[in-house]
């Protein structure tokens, strides 16, 4: 369970973090669309980092239900993250013809929140499968 919580966790919370941080860093050109791309990545890392907290508190030996919990955030949150991949590729798209650095900047967001979209599903079939 260890090579799980270091290896898939750390990954999804730096991927989200890359997320957050280069849409921050396009100004918010659509504060409707890059708000929530916002919000989900924020998110999903602050209740990541309190389900690592409890892990290593080891919580999850003292409830059997633990796993069921930990697949179903991880199942909700890769289909968030799926909408705000979607329209953070929207937002791509339609900063093209404006600036030039922002707009590669917007790849990379999109890029990194489809990465963090497989991460997040993939963990969450891991972890109920297992």
């Amino acid at each position: 369970m260890k090579e799980d919580w270091w290896g898939w966790r750390s990954k999804q919370e730096v991927f989200g973090f890359w997320v957050w941080t280069l849409v921050a860093a396009t100004h918010v050109a659509y504060p409707l669309l890059q708000g929530w791309v916002l919000y989900v990545s924020l998110t999903s890392f602050l209740i990541s980092l309190m389900f690592l907290m409890s892990y290593l508190f080891g919580f999850y030996k003292r409830f059997e239900s633990w796993r069921v919990l930990d697949s179903l955030y991880h199942g909700t949150t890769g289909i968030l993250y799926m909408s705000a991949s979607v329209l953070q590729a929207y937002a791509t798209i339609i900063s093209e013809g404006h600036n030039l650095g922002h707009y590669y900047i917007n790849v990379a967001a999109s890029f990194f929140s489809f990465l963090t979209t497989l991460l997040y599903i993939l963990h969450a079939f891991s972890i109920y499968y297992h």
